[in-house]
């Protein structure tokens, strides 16, 4: 007889579900020196979901962005970014409950580097873990 989930394959690649605090069509705000100021989620990549349901993203999360403020040459252009800030509490492993203030993306290359030298306020521990590049030249991760 077939077991019915709740084995123990794959346990050690588990990471605890986070929740999704920024949908598609969300403006953010660009936390690196890279120039862009303001940005809007186009899609979450990796996004499994349903049926006319909004892909949402969480902090870590790999997104593909469009800048809506900036430097003329920016404006209007497709990047990757990653989610180091979300608003909506979101709860770790240990019980505690973790907010922002506002909602944050670093831009990053299609091969996983980060495009500015600096990133502006906090980044969650999620997101540093994930991406150690981000991690490298992170100031402050909570």
């Amino acid at each position: 007889m077939p077991k019915r989930g709740g084995g123990t394959a794959g346990a050690a690649e588990w990471t605890p579900r986070t929740s999704r605090g920024v949908p598609v069509n969300s403006m953010i705000a660009c936390a690196d020196n890279s120039g862009a100021k303001e940005l809007r989620v186009v899609q979450v990549m990796g996004y499994k979901g349903r049926l006319k349901r909004r892909p949402s993203a969480t902090v870590g999360d790999k997104l593909v962005v469009v800048v809506r403020r900036g430097p003329p040459e920016m404006k209007k252009q497709i990047f990757y970014a990653v989610l180091v800030r979300q608003r909506y509490p979101f709860r770790r492993p240990s019980g505690l409950r973790v907010s922002f203030e506002d909602n944050a993306a670093v831009l990053i290359t299609p091969e996983g580097d980060v495009k500015g030298t600096d990133i502006r306020g906090p980044v969650a521990a999620e997101a540093a873990e994930r991406w150690p590049r981000v991690a490298n030249i992170a100031s402050t991760i909570i």
